[in-house]
């Protein structure tokens, strides 16, 4: 409901409701719930002879309402619950009786002020509520009397020169007789108020009139806009005598409600019959030309390259005003590849006409130039693709604590995300993002202006009327999220729920708003908080965010094992979280000189939240992007040049330290895409001490897939889990067993108890031998490769575990995985196993998000004439890579651990990305790959994906407690037979490595000791594998014949050595003078069993 109702209970269960009539014993009672089954229904309970009636309350395609009630009863519809509830207080509407008397929610003094907003008013202090409750006659008329004196001192205090003098007769004759009336009504459970009722009667008897009068003049006009006029009585029949008997802040909502929708009826007819459609223009992204510089022969040429959007056409110019007659059109457009070294420098492949493919190298301006260019060429792609559904979209996320003061007239610069930090370049500001999600705190506004609000300013700057998918409110927090208007129908099973963390978590001053909705195949959430305040209170803090996770009620249902942080592809949490700089008061200058040289790692080193999540004890798994703007908090009102770190209290002076309170976080399923375009907070929006922030994410989506493989005749897939084995951190005697949720599986699967063996100290080992075989519904690959298994870890005690598994992971071959087991957002142990992927033969098409690439070392093509780079040089695989789809994109930002890691090839795409002509066929049934990672880079991969636009950073963030080691082991795979040959029951096993592997072996090899990354000879840094560039853009080789390949070095028979613990490691071992010869390949074979089981 929009506005706050007495008799709506809202999502309340079936027992509940009768529960509530039961109490109120009076034939005729009545109140309005959800509906549990249907959602947008409602069901009307009423109350008969000591039964409870209920009716279904169903909307039809209009929106429009009507009342399942008794057989051969005329069926009305009604825009709103208001009138219908109006219309059935009349007889012979075909209920069991007509609804007589409202039943209240319960605790009214708490929950209705939520719907306005507002905090619940306390009662004056000399009003004893205990007497009330009790029959005594004196106490009821000594809290008659304080409550008349309390009144009508007030109303002594304040200016009366502009009431009319019968207004304030009636006031006064109110408060001396009828408020206590009135008092013994609600005491005798008739909250109905009798007296206030007679005295706004009185008082706005002129305008209750005037609304009588004009209401009919406004159905009527209404009515017009209707698209099918429908006979028989008008919208409001009870409204229209003035003798009604309903409050008139009544009439004058459903007033307002009709005015509303008369000037969005109108907006949408004059639009639709002008053909402008959703306030579209022709052209919604303007041309916008590039100034690059190509070199040829040594030479620095100055060029332009004008992109225009909405033609699909990138020109080449060399001059500005030059002629546009070389150009290639969107398909022709191949791929962008980043450099990592020179962050202006962009190469683009492109295909010629005689189907050439041509690399086109170019540095632009500077960093942000390059980004604008890229998003433009992937908007371009993304408006021409011959898809019928999006794979990328993107997701503004913003946050602002509004300081209790209203809204400034400009507020642009929020939604254009342009201030501080990484912000985007100018040519990006009209390209608009599919979602806008806003969470704000202390936000004065209605709910209604605010909206209002949002979409007027996205108006102006887009162009286009934004659809609203979900808002929400809890007191003066509040989320809203609005979508493009061409993805209403790709939108459903939105939810909304709130959670109170307020004093003894009653008060919903503090507390978090969340929505939560499927965007075809890929579930979201958005979670905005407002947490404890004070810089000594970090504890409370971190409880809060416990206390959501627990509490709030979001997402598929069931998922119920699962908290929100496991429930959704893609879960962003925002708000202001209240975490400070941990520095003492004395500080505080320090800080501001700091803040004035933009020097923030130090301030940010003793960032709460930062050490928090370092510790793991809130946000574990959750990523954010590099601070690089200047705290939010706490500056002085109307400037932005000074922070307001002190304030007078009667205790003495509060300090609040400049510190980063507004932050936005995300955590994705594993392998799936996301990256952070903007991270910053603006400069101009002063009306408040907090500086709003803002965030950008490109991420990758699902489209709901539709099968085009024979049923009948398309191969059996399956997906086989095996060699599972759980450390748990606990020391419970009690079995445990595992759950396999998905949506992709026919069923959720249930796996039998494990055998428990004591492992270190506080922890044991859970042993699962058994294989375990899920069945998919589909099996084609581009399905199921875009799925993933939740995993859940439980026993006969409230002990639990969750995690992920990506079946991506196994797009090739037979993958090893170690995933961290998390309930309540505290680490309760680790799983690792293997999983094997088996698909029917399919296409895999290219992604978008596929389209741009960064290549870590530039590789000089070879110049051609005129001035153009020739034929585009080959790129190997370990060159060119999506960080962001590859799992490791927040190495840079402040994360500590993802939670995850498989052992994987690389992805063998071609570099022609998009632009391929033929998607490759894929079918998956390997069983003999085993991954090492011989590249070497597991500790520099961070250099790789810095942030482009402020260089490297990787050195001055932490690592997770056990990361380190971690990087220096191989995973070996876990084998079922192993603990009677080795004798050894509490060998833990192998960590596996954080940094997924780039080489792809033909065999399994034996288990061997752990070899360092930087001994191991330079001919394995080429990948086996082809890579996207080899299959689009390379001459034709043949693959090397299987002696020639580089192995692996020759297994060993004796026990292998675990050096995890060793100091030895770097000393003992030594890199072999060359690669070993494998095996015949028969042997290879042969000695798969040897490994574990077999997956043939």
């Amino acid at each position: 409901m929009p506005s706050y109702q007495p008799w709506c209970h809202g999502n309340i269960t079936r027992s509940k409701a009768e529960d509530l009539l039961s109490k109120a014993a009076r034939d005729g009672s009545f109140l309005i719930r959800d509906s549990e089954s249907i959602q947008g229904a409602y069901a009307l309970c009423v109350l008969y002879q000591n039964c409870v009636y209920t009716y279904r309350i169903l909307p039809n395609e209009d929106k429009k309402l009507s009342v399942q009630a008794s057989d051969g009863v005329p069926i009305r519809f009604f825009s709103m619950l208001p009138e219908l509830v109006e219309a059935y207080y009349s007889t012979n509407m075909g209920l069991v009786t007509h609804l007589q008397y409202p039943v209240q929610r319960e605790e009214e003094s708490e929950e209705e002020p939520e719907a306005f907003n507002l905090p619940p008013q306390l009662p004056p202090r000399n009003f004893a509520a205990n007497d009330v409750k009790e029959y005594d006659p004196k106490s009821s008329e000594q809290a008659c009397k304080s409550l008349t004196d309390t009144y009508l001192m007030r109303l002594q205090h304040m200016d009366l020169s502009s009431v009319p003098e019968e207004h304030l007769l009636a006031i006064q004759e109110y408060f001396r007789t009828s408020i206590c009336s009135d008092a013994e009504q609600v005491q005798n459970g008739y909250p109905t108020l009798p007296g206030l009722k007679k005295l706004t009667m009185a008082i706005c008897k002129n305008l209750n009139s005037e609304i009588t009068r004009i209401l009919p003049a406004l159905e009527i006009f209404h009515r017009v806009f209707e698209q099918q006029l429908s006979l028989g009585t008008g919208y409001y029949p009870r409204q229209m005598s003035g003798d009604s008997g309903q409050f008139v802040s009544f009439r004058l909502e459903q007033l307002t409600k009709l005015l509303y929708s008369i000037e969005d009826k109108a907006k949408s007819t004059v639009s639709e019959s002008v053909g402008h459609d959703g306030g579209h223009r022709k052209s919604l992204i303007p041309t916008v030309t590039f100034e690059v510089k190509q070199e040829s022969l040594g030479i620095s040429t100055k060029m332009f390259l004008k992109v225009d959007v909405e033609s699909g056409k990138l020109y080449f110019k060399k001059s500005k005003d030059g002629p546009e007659d070389k150009y290639f059109v969107h398909n022709k457009i191949l791929q962008l590849v980043k450099s990592q070294k020179m962050h202006a420098k962009l190469a683009i492949s492109v295909e010629t006409e005689k189907e050439k493919i041509l690399r086109k190298e170019f540095v632009f301006e500077n960093a942000k130039k390059r980004e604008g260019f890229c998003q433009l060429l992937q908007q371009m792609k993304n408006k021409h693709s011959e898809k019928t559904e999006p794979d990328m979209i993107t997701v503004f996320v913003g946050t602002w604590n509004m300081g209790n003061a209203g809204c400034p007239h400009n507020i642009n610069s929020w939604f254009q995300c342009k201030g501080q930090g990484k912000t985007q370049d100018d040519t990006a500001d009209q390209i608009p993002h599919d979602f806008y999600v806003i969470g704000t705190q202390e936000d004065p506004l209605g709910e209604r202006e605010w909206s209002d609000t949002v979409k007027g300013v996205l108006r102006n700057i887009t162009n286009i009327s934004f659809k609203q998918v979900a808002i929400h409110t809890l007191w003066n927090i509040r989320i809203i999220v609005l979508a493009k208007p061409e993805h209403e129908n790709r939108i459903s099973h939105v939810f909304s729920d709130s959670v109170k963390t307020g004093i003894a978590n009653t008060l919903g001053n503090k507390g978090a708003v969340g929505v939560s909705f499927m965007f075809n195949r890929t579930s979201f959430g958005f979670v905005n908080s407002h947490l404890t305040s004070g810089s000594e209170k970090k504890i409370r803090r971190n409880q809060n965010y416990i206390n959501i996770l627990r509490f709030l009620n979001l997402g598929d249902k069931k998922l119920n094992p699962f908290d929100i942080t496991h429930q959704f592809t893609h879960l962003f949490w925002l708000g202001d979280l209240n975490y400070r700089v941990e520095l003492p008061s004395t500080e505080a200058e320090y800080m501001v000189t700091k803040i004035k040289q933009q020097q923030y790692q130090e301030l940010l080193s003793k960032d709460q939240l930062s050490m928090e999540r370092n510790d793991g004890k809130v946000f574990l798994h959750f990523a954010e992007e590099e601070i690089t703007f200047a705290p939010t908090y706490r500056f002085e009102r109307d400037t932005r040049e000074k922070y307001a770190y002190t304030k007078a209290k009667a205790t003495g002076t509060k300090y609040n330290l400049p510190s980063w309170c507004d932050r936005v976080l995300r955590k994705s399923y594993p392998l799936v895409h996301v990256g952070c375009q903007a991270y910053g907070c603006t400069n101009d929006i002063m009306t408040s001490d907090h500086s709003p922030v803002f965030a950008s994410f490109q991420v990758g989506v699902a489209s709901q897939f539709v099968s085009k493989q024979d049923l009948n005749s398309a191969t059996q897939g399956g997906i086989q889990i095996m060699n599972s084995v759980a450390t748990l951190l606990t020391k419970s005697k009690t079995k445990f067993f595992i759950e396999y949720h998905s949506s992709c599986l026919e069923k959720t699967v249930k796996t039998s108890e494990g055998e428990n063996t004591e492992h270190s100290e506080g922890s044991i080992k859970v042993w699962f031998g058994n294989q375990v075989q899920l069945t998919p519904i589909i099996c084609d690959p581009e399905y199921l490769l875009d799925q993933h298994i939740l995993i859940f870890y439980g026993a006969f005690i409230p002990y639990a575990g969750e995690g992920c598994v990506a079946l991506r992971a196994a797009q090739f071959c037979y993958t090893e995985f170690q995933i961290t087991l998390t309930h309540h957002g505290e680490k309760t142990g680790t799983l690792t196993g293997g999983i094997q992927l088996h698909t029917s033969e399919g296409k895999t098409t290219e992604k978008l998000y596929d389209f741009i690439k960064v290549e870590k070392d530039d590789t000089v093509a070879p110049k051609g004439k005129g001035g153009d780079s020739n034929k585009c040089s080959v790129t190997q695989a370990h060159d060119i890579s999506n960080p962001n789809y590859m799992g490791v994109s927040f190495q840079k930002g402040n994360v500590i651990d993802k939670g995850w890691s498989y052992s994987m090839p690389p992805k063998n795409n071609p570099v022609t990305g998009q632009g391929s002509k033929e998607p490759r066929k894929v079918g998956h049934d390997a069983s003999t790959c085993s991954i090492t990672n011989p590249t070497g880079e597991g500790e520099q991969k961070s250099e790789m994906f810095d942030n482009p636009l402020y260089g490297s950073m990787g050195k001055s963030h932490s690592r997770g407690k056990d990361q380190d080691h971690q990087q220096k082991d191989q995973l070996i795979p876990a084998d079922p037979f192993f603990k009677q040959a080795d004798g050894d029951l509490d060998r833990p096993p192998l960590p596996t490595p954080r940094n997924r592997s780039f080489t792809c072996s033909e065999t399994k090899p034996q288990p061997q000791p752990p070899t360092p990354l930087t001994l191991l000879p330079s001919v394995y840094k080429k990948p086996v594998v082809p890579s996207r560039s080899e299959g689009g853009m390379g001459p034709n080789r043949p693959p090397l014949p299987s002696k020639s390949r580089p192995g692996v070095p020759e297994p060993q028979i004796t026990k292998p050595r675990d050096y995890r613990e060793s100091s030895e490691l770097q000393s003992k071992l030594r890199p072999p003078a060359r690669p070993a010869q494998p095996q015949q390949q028969k042997d290879m074979y042969a000695e798969v069993p040897k490994l574990g089981r077999s997956v043939k």
